[in-house]
């Protein structure tokens, strides 16, 4: 399924194959000497979206942190440009745009570290197609969210194993996630609110795709319409990790890759994701989350052809990146909130990173055409 999807287009091609990204990033000062700062590892424009928080609040971030590492600010944000010209297409937007849309997500970037001050985004703070998504999500209701994703008879819901959204569990699989959850629910305030009523193998994502990963459904605050699905994923190391090793950028000593995800992911969140936990699923580092559905996510190929509310996401997107940098700034490693407020103030690095995500978008089709013309791939050999 996954080399399937990366077949389809060098966006998806570039969501499924980070680590190519990184084997091929420039070594020039901008990439090699900005100041480290706790990032993303695979941000592109689909790696933002909504998530509710252990407060029970939506906010709109980053949403995905499994390649999250210690490395030049850099990376992050031309990662994000790369994405924005190599998903033109899926923008419905030409290549004079993408590269407009490009320059408004660096300015907002430069211009939000040069402030200082980390913010965050929630519906009463956002305005364009982001607020249109948390307004959207803030009337929206759970027992709707579990129609899509459920099966209800009477006072009890099943899931939905379509093959689109999940596949069936193995009894084995389905074992294994039952005690598990037992015993992280016997640690818990509440255990009765994670009994499991079922499990199913979680289709998600590109680059997660073929990971161990499920979707559970629980008890909650009560069956039918007060039950919570929960997501478990596999957490493997970051596709950044090989670079890093060879320019000599020393990362924490980690108890497992599950710890680097959450510890990364709740240092750069103004919020926490609800049930935000490392875990270990019979020996395997995995983090558990509340589920975080992948149409929460902003339209945004629905832009309207107006090329002011495209540029205004994508500003969005910039400062939050920059928001999140400096709330983990001065950690395990990372430069200081002055430091990257000074890089926010400078300006030497800003054409060189728009020429170097030209050229990454470049590589990025290369790679794709090769790939989505291999007989393997067209023969589903892979």
């Amino acid at each position: 399924m996954k080399y399937a999807k990366m077949a389809q287009s060098s966006f998806v091609f570039l969501r499924g194959a980070c680590h190519l990204f990184y084997d091929a990033l420039p070594v020039s000062t901008p990439f090699r000497d900005a100041p480290l700062a706790w990032c993303c590892g695979d941000l592109h424009f689909e790696n933002f979206g909504s998530y509710k928080g252990d407060n029970r609040q939506v906010y709109f971030d980053i949403n995905d942190y499994d390649e999250a590492a210690l490395a030049p600010a850099t990376w992050d944000m031309v990662r994000l440009l790369t994405s924005i010209q190599c998903g033109a297409d899926a923008l419905h937007a030409t290549h004079a745009e993408s590269l407009a849309v490009s320059l408004s997500c660096l300015d907002a970037y430069r211009g939000a570290l040069g402030k200082g001050k980390p913010l965050w985004v929630e519906r009463e703070t956002s305005d364009g197609l982001v607020n249109e998504l948390l307004s959207a999500l803030q009337g929206s209701e759970r027992a709707a969210f579990l129609d899509k994703r459920t099966i209800r008879k009477g006072h009890r819901r099943t899931l939905k194993l379509d093959g689109v959204k999940a596949l069936p569990a193995s009894d084995v699989q389905i074992h294994k996630v039952t005690e598990f959850m037992d015993g992280f629910a016997a640690a818990q305030p509440s255990p009765k609110f994670f009994e499991v009523l079922g499990v199913g193998q979680r289709i998600a994502g590109t680059g997660s795709l073929g990971l161990e990963r499920y979707v559970v459904l629980v008890e909650g605050k009560g069956s039918p319409d007060g039950n919570y699905l929960l997501d478990i994923k596999e957490a493997q190391p970051s596709a950044m990790a090989a670079r890093l090793a060879l320019l000599g950028i020393e990362q924490p000593d980690w108890p497992d890759q599950a710890n680097r995800v959450v510890t990364v992911q709740k240092r750069m969140q103004a919020v926490d994701h609800a049930f935000l936990h490392p875990v270990i699923l019979d020996g395997l580092p995995c983090i558990l989350k509340g589920l975080q559905p992948s149409e929460d996510r902003v339209a945004i190929g629905e832009w309207g052809k107006k090329l002011d509310r495209l540029k205004a996401v994508a500003a969005t997107m910039g400062h939050l990146l920059a928001w999140d940098q400096l709330r983990a700034s001065g950690r395990s490693g990372s430069a200081s909130a002055d430091e990257l407020i000074a890089f926010g103030h400078s300006k030497d690095w800003e054409t060189e990173m728009l020429d170097a995500s030209t050229e990454m978008t470049r590589l990025t089709q290369r790679q794709w055409k090769i790939f989505s013309e291999s007989t393997l791939v067209k023969a589903g050999s892979l």
